[in-house]
């Protein structure tokens, strides 16, 4: 695996690659597995599992979102425990996450709509669902959005649908997969038709990880990135 700030040769801003969206989405994800590898996040909780963490970690860092779902799973040892909990004792139970209050009705509405569809609370009837059917059915819960739905699907299932947090959201702007005003919600659709599948799966955690290391929010450091000859925003820095 190559280092991430490793320079390489770069390539004429006429090419197609910087010219066709599609080709560069396609010359980035190879930039990118062979900077970094192809690893995916390496945690593989149950659906429901995901989708209950992730709403805990909704605006607070891992540490507090891990931490509150530990306390849940603690004091309730099934979801459906928590279905029929009161509202206030599961509140308590997910503190550290902050907004408790909020997630705690998010987290017992979902669970109750998921009871109501499917009679049990289970999402395996996603594994083999067509994916955009998929993720609508999840976007469909209360307080459930893109973003998390691809999460429960990327890591739950191992479905090629790309989650678009903040890193992702930037770089893809920065480089000019996506518009300038294009949203994070409706980035997931535009990004998802333009990326090869085979690169989904690892694109996330590996543009997280160039998001903090390389293309960061505040002073990005174009002149040692391996996509700087690719990117719209290094063009007009430089």
């Amino acid at each position: 695996m190559g280092r991430p700030g490793r320079q390489c040769p770069r390539l004429s801003r006429l090419s197609g690659a910087a010219r066709d969206p599609r080709a560069k989405a396609e010359e980035v994800c190879r930039r990118i597995r062979e900077n970094y590898g192809d690893a995916i996040a390496s945690r593989r909780l149950p659906p429901v599992d995901e989708l209950v963490l992730t709403i805990l970690s909704q605006n607070t860092n891992d540490i507090n979102s891990g931490r509150a779902f530990e306390s849940l799973k603690s004091k309730f040892p099934t979801w459906e425990d928590v279905l029929v909990a009161p509202e206030s004792e599961v509140a308590q139970a997910i503190r550290v996450s902050g907004a408790y209050h909020v997630k705690a009705k998010r987290i017992k509405s979902t669970l109750a709509e998921i009871q109501k569809r499917v009679d049990r609370i289970d999402l395996s009837l996603l594994e083999h669902m067509p994916i955009n059917e998929a993720k609508e059915w999840l976007s469909s819960l209360h307080g459930v959005g893109p973003k998390t739905a691809a999460i429960v699907l990327l890591f739950s299932f191992h479905r090629p649908v790309l989650p678009v947090d903040t890193h992702v959201w930037r770089i893809s702007r920065r480089l000019g997969l996506i518009g300038d005003h294009v949203s994070r919600e409706k980035a997931h659709s535009v990004l998802q038709d333009l990326l090869p599948p085979s690169c989904v799966f690892h694109l996330n955690h590996n543009l997280v990880r160039h998001g903090r290391s390389v293309c960061r929010s505040q002073r990005p450091r174009c002149d040692v990135c391996f996509l700087s000859d690719l990117c719209d925003y290094a063009e007009q820095m430089s």
